[in-house]
């Protein structure tokens, strides 16, 4: 499969620490349970993906000058992923602490992206913007930089897809709606209510679209996803799993919803590719399946028949 250039990824990267509870979480005291340790980081995750599912994939992310920083740099070289233009900083690396439930779901994180924040917009060079054939980023960077990434990018007239994150960091996307074109929107339900200001899914996404957003995909975990372009909307369902942990999903949905793009895929092929590849990763117990590969991708859809 050729490729017309690499993906370009622009976001955070911290060590994951995932504690799991061997029983129904009670808040308040302390629960017995078991912890393992990961790279992680949004966009450090997409660009690992991508790497695995055979994507020519470059990051630019903060890493910390610490034993963390050089653990990321080394998982996520061996994802086959292009850190020239990484930087490292006299500074922590940023950490992410979740805690799940027996089940696997979410009860509650902390991130400290103090790294990612710090990268600025210098450390994003146009020409690099320029040579890639989509841009991916995520709203761990600060506004000034998300804003010189986009502007880069339309300016160079590449294709931008943008992970919101969370409730409150989506909210940096807002001095860019209606500025500058994007590519696709990949929020949840309550980051599209953050972004739109609309509490209607469609009325919602009418808002994006009128902002320039193309293609707003909506996520609902376990509900499945719908995907928003210019035509009928596309369902997306989630397919049932076993869930073993559910850090990691949506960077592998992403990532592989990005792969089909470069393979030339309808956005309805490129969105089954990504709930597959977020299937494989809730039933693994890692952030970034090690196995991840686009014939493993294409055995879940065949299979699932989606």
């Amino acid at each position: 499969m050729a490729f017309m250039g690499p993906v370009l990824v622009v976001g955070g990267a911290n060590v994951d620490v995932i504690a799991r509870s061997t029983a129904a979480f009670r808040p308040g005291t302390s629960n017995p349970g078991a912890t393992h340790s990961s790279a992680g980081g949004v966009g450090r995750n997409i660009a690992a993906n991508l790497g695995l599912l055979g994507v020519p994939t470059a990051l630019i992310a903060a890493f910390g000058d610490d034993t963390f920083g050089q653990r990321m740099v080394d998982e996520t070289r061996s994802a086959g992923v292009d850190l020239r233009h990484s930087v490292q900083l006299p500074m922590p690396s940023g950490s992410y602490l979740a805690m799940l439930d027996a089940d696997g779901e979410l009860v509650g994180a902390v991130s400290d992206m103090s790294a990612t924040e710090a990268l600025a917009p210098e450390h994003v060079p146009d020409e690099v913007v320029a040579a890639a054939s989509y841009v991916v980023a995520d709203t761990n960077l600060s506004t000034a930089t998300l804003e010189h990434v986009c502007r880069a990018a339309a300016a160079a007239d590449v294709p931008v897809v943008l992970d919101p994150v969370s409730d409150r960091k989506a909210q940096r996307l807002l001095p860019m709606l209606g500025s500058v074109p994007i590519h696709t929107l990949t929020p949840t339900r309550s980051e599209l209510v953050a972004l739109s200001g609309r509490e209607d899914v469609e009325a919602g996404v009418c808002t994006l679209h009128e902002a320039g957003v193309a293609r707003v995909w909506v996520r609902e975990g376990a509900r499945g996803s719908t995907l928003f372009g210019s035509g009928a909307p596309i369902s997306v369902p989630a397919i049932p799993a076993q869930v073993r942990d559910v850090t990691g999903a949506g960077d592998a949905m992403c990532a592989a919803y990005v792969h089909g793009l470069c393979a030339g895929l309808s956005d309805a092929d490129a969105a089954a590719r990504g709930a597959a590849a977020a299937y494989l990763t809730i039933t693994s117990d890692f952030t970034v399946r090690p196995d991840l590969s686009a014939a493993l991708v294409e055995q879940v859809l065949q299979k699932e028949r989606i």
